[in-house]
């Protein structure tokens, strides 16, 4: 047999950082994001040779094993080995042979969610093929511990919960870990709207959002006036911009993001630079009412909400900069996953 999945990247459209601890825990964090038609792979092929072959074919990186009940989770396949050591740790408990094979159409560090979303898509695989019973949030619960608490990688946690829903959502984000997801019903006009107006970028450049993710979170440690003040108005950011996507009030969302791209700045340093900043004010000057950076800042994929007939006109405005115009369209449903025979 051969099992596949996969689940859509994300757009953070408000409220970014919000979701990261210890804000959340302290004082309760919202963002509202949206999929993209951007996806992480998974192909699981079992094996009864036992052995494991890991497999990155978008960074051409490969491991092989003898088939072991734990795989020291190092490397650059280290979400991988991860997933693997929790599915059987938790549920399998006992070693398994199989070839696996992931792939995503965003590299490390593009904004987009890319990891969480790899390691929700292999998560998905695995209980396809093990008939493991887990619902959506067990999907999502289980991404963000492999990734912030085995792996000890830093982050928020919109991105395991986008990844496994799939759609427009508003999140909210509570101590101990307590994740809500509440589905927007938007019409199908405003976010086809949406859609038309806002254009997305790739600047070419990965950033490792770590450090910046460490600044954040010392920031509110220490009670940082600016950074705390700049993190309770991306809250309330998300909830503008829930309140104008769904009553339709398309003409607000520039202004809100900008609202939000002005605060995001005061977190930390890092978010924005020199050369992010010349990008961001030549897209206003050129038709675009707001634009933030997708994910925790400091380079990846931008996106500027620009009224459809300034569109071309801000996509050559920004050509000088060397950043990709990116086609994409919103996804309704989230992780995907199937079973074929072999």
């Amino acid at each position: 047999m051969i099992i596949r999945s996969k689940a859509p990247l994300r757009l953070g459209l408000a409220g970014g950082g919000t979701d990261v601890s210890p804000y959340a825990d302290l004082h309760g964090g919202s963002i509202l994001n949206a999929t993209i038609n951007m996806f992480a792979y998974t192909t699981i092929i079992p094996k009864d040779d036992g052995k494991i072959h890991l497999e990155a074919q978008d960074m051409n990186v490969q491991e092989s094993f003898d088939a072991t009940d734990y795989i020291e989770p190092t490397g650059k396949l280290a979400l991988l080995k991860g997933v693997y050591n929790r599915i059987i740790k938790d549920f399998i408990k006992k070693p398994l042979s199989f070839e696996i094979y992931t792939s995503v159409d965003a590299p490390p560090g593009s904004g987009l969610g890319s990891s969480s979303t790899l390691v929700v898509s292999i998560i998905g695989a695995f209980a396809e093929w093990c008939n493991i019973p887990l619902g959506e949030y067990d999907i999502a619960h289980l991404a963000y511990e492999i990734e912030r608490i085995d792996l000890g990688l830093n982050g928020g946690r919109q991105d395991q919960y986008a990844a496994t829903f799939g759609g427009f959502n508003f999140m909210e984000f509570y101590d101990n870990d307590k994740v809500i997801v509440n589905p927007l019903r938007i019409k199908q006009k405003y976010a086809a709207e949406l859609e038309n107006n806002l254009v997305l970028f790739y600047m070419g450049t990965n950033r490792e959002s770590a450090g910046i993710i460490d600044q954040q979170t010392a920031n509110i440690k220490k009670n940082n006036e600016n950074a705390l003040e700049a993190t309770h108005r991306l809250k309330n950011q998300s909830l503008k911009m829930k309140e104008v996507v769904l009553t339709g009030k398309m003409d607000k969302i520039g202004e809100v993001m900008h609202y939000g791209w002005e605060s995001k700045k005061m977190m930390a340093s890092g978010i924005s630079n020199p050369e992010i900043d010349k990008i961001y004010q030549t897209a206003i000057q050129n038709g675009a009412t707001g634009g933030k950076i997708s994910g925790a800042g400091g380079g990846g994929f931008f996106f500027f909400y620009c009224p459809i007939v300034s569109r071309m006109g801000l996509i050559r405005s920004l050509e000088k900069f060397g950043v990709t115009p990116q086609n994409y369209s919103f996804t309704k449903t989230g992780l995907y996953t199937y079973t074929l025979p072999s």
